[in-house]
C-alpha cells in the first residue's frame, strides 16, 4: 500500500502557513495540474487528487490542527476527501469536473409509481392476489419506443457529434479554463429526432391504463410496502422503465386490535361475571370461539389465546390473541336491583358482618323468586 505524503510536502508549504497562502499555493497547483488542462499528462489527475486532500485538510482549522498533533492518523478518510470538502463543486463550474459523461440512457428513466392498496383487516389476515388498474406511461407501440417516426430514426448531434456534451472556454479567477456541459442541440442525449413519432410526439410512450397483478401474503402490516420493478412508468425514448411501489393500507378491526403479530380483544364483562365466572362467546380471526372466564377475574386481567393473532409474513407462524378483562359497572339501577345488591354489602361504606360469603349472599340474592 502506497504511503501518503505529507501534507504540506505536497503543497510545497511550511507548516506555518497563513490561510492567505496556502489558498494562493492550491489555486496556483490546482490551475498547473488540473486534468482538463493536462490531456496528455496520465499522472495529472492523481496529482490533482493529491492536492486537492492535502488543501481539504489544511484549510480547515480542526482537521489541520488534528493533523498536526497525529498526521494522518488523526483524519480518516471521510475527512481528506476533496468531494466532502465542498471545494468541488466550484471546480466542476470552472473545470467542468473530470469530463464524465453522464448516462444519458439512464436519465431518461421512467417515473417511479405509487399506488395504495386499502384492504379489509380480514384480507392482511389470509393474504390474497389482486389486480390493479394503473394509470402510466406506457412504451409506444408504434415507434417501439424510439420516439421517431416509422421508417426514421434517430441521427447523430452534429453540434456534439454523439458525445452528449461540449466545451467551453470561460475566463475565472484561474485564467482561461475549460467547462463541460450537457449539449444544447440534443439536450446531453447525443441524438436528436428529425421526424417524430405523430402518436407518441416524439416521447416512445403514451398513457394508458393496465392492469398489473399484486401478491399479498397473509398477516401484512398496515403501511407495508412492495416494490414491483418495472412496473412504473416507461422511460422518455426508449430509456429503463421505472418501478410500482404499493403501499398496503389496512381498514381496523371492529373488535380487534392488531399489535405486531398479536391481537387485542377488549372484553366488557358485568360485576356477577366477574366474580362468578362465565363462559362466553368471543370474535376471533378464525370465527367465533367459546371462552370460559373464571372466578374472581379483577379489571384489567389479561388471558392469552395461543396461536389466534396474525401470521407473520415469512414464515407463517401466527401470533397470539389476547383477550384483557374490562368490568362495566352499570350506570343506572332500578329499586329491586339496588336492594338485591345492597344484600350483598359493601354498599353502606361500612361493610357489612356476614355469616356467609360475598358469594353465597350474591348467589342467594340472584336466585330470589
Amino acid at each position: 500500500m502506497a504511503i501518503k505524503r505529507d501534507y504540506y510536502e505536497v503543497l510545497g508549504v511550511e507548516r506555518s502557513v497563513g490561510a492567505d497562502e496556502l489558498k494562493r499555493t492550491f489555486r496556483k497547483l490546482a490551475l498547473e495540474y488540473h486534468p482538463d488542462r493536462n490531456p496528455d499528462k496520465p499522472d495529472a489527475a492523481d496529482r490533482f487528487k493529491e492536492i486537492s486532500e492535502a488543501y481539504a485538510i489544511l484549510s480547515d482549522p480542526e482537521k489541520r490542527r488534528r493533523y498536526d498533533l497525529f498526521g494522518h492518523g488523526g483524519v480518516g478518510a471521510d475527512d481528506s476527501g476533496f468531494e466532502n470538502f465542498g471545494f468541488g463543486d466550484i471546480f466542476d463550474s470552472f473545470f467542468g469536473g473530470f469530463g464524465a459523461r453522464p448516462n444519458a440512457r439512464q436519465s431518461n428513466r421512467g417515473d417511479d409509481l405509487r399506488y395504495d392498496l386499502t384492504l379489509e383487516f380480514e384480507e392482511a389476515f389470509k393474504g390474497l392476489q389482486r389486480e390493479i388498474d394503473v394509470p402510466r406511461l406506457v412504451r409506444c407501440e408504434t415507434c417501439t419506443g424510439s420516439g421517431a417516426q416509422e421508417g426514421t430514426r434517430a441521427e447523430v448531434c452534429t453540434t456534439c457529434g454523439g458525445a452528449g456534451q461540449v466545451r467551453r472556454q470561460a475566463q475565472s479567477i484561474f485564467g482561461m479554463v475549460v467547462n463541460i456541459v450537457p449539449c444544447p442541440e440534443c439536450g446531453g442525449e447525443g441524438r436528436v429526432l428529425r421526424s417524430p413519432c405523430p402518436d407518441c410526439k416524439g416521447q416512445g410512450r403514451v398513457r394508458e391504463h393496465r392492469k398489473v397483478s399484486v401478491r399479498i401474503p397473509a398477516g401484512v402490516e398496515d403501511g407495508t410496502q412492495f416494490r414491483l420493478t418495472g412496473e412504473g412508468e416507461a422511460g422518455l425514448r426508449g430509456g429503463p422503465t421505472g418501478d410500482l411501489y404499493v403501499v398496503v393500507r389496512v381498514k381496523p378491526h371492529a373488535f380487534l386490535i392488531r399489535r405486531g403479530k398479536d391481537v387485542i380483544h377488549t372484553l366488557g364483562i358485568n360485576i356477577v361475571q366477574a366474580a362468578l365466572g362465565d363462559t362466553l362467546e368471543i370474535p376471533t380471526l378464525d370465527g367465533p370461539v367459546a371462552f370460559h372466564m373464571p372466578e374472581g377475574t379483577q379489571f384489567g386481567q389479561q388471558f392469552r389465546l395461543a396461536g389466534k393473532g396474525m401470521p407473520d409474513m415469512r414464515t407463517g407462524r401466527r401470533g397470539d390473541q389476547i383477550i384483557v378483562a374490562r368490568i362495566v359497572v352499570p350506570k343506572s339501577l332500578n329499586e329491586e336491583q339496588k336492594g338485591l345488591l345492597r344484600k350483598v354489602g359493601g354498599l353502606t361504606g361500612k361493610p357489612e358482618k356476614l355469616s356467609k360469603g360475598f358469594f353465597e349472599k350474591l348467589r342467594d340474592a340472584i336466585n330470589i323468586d
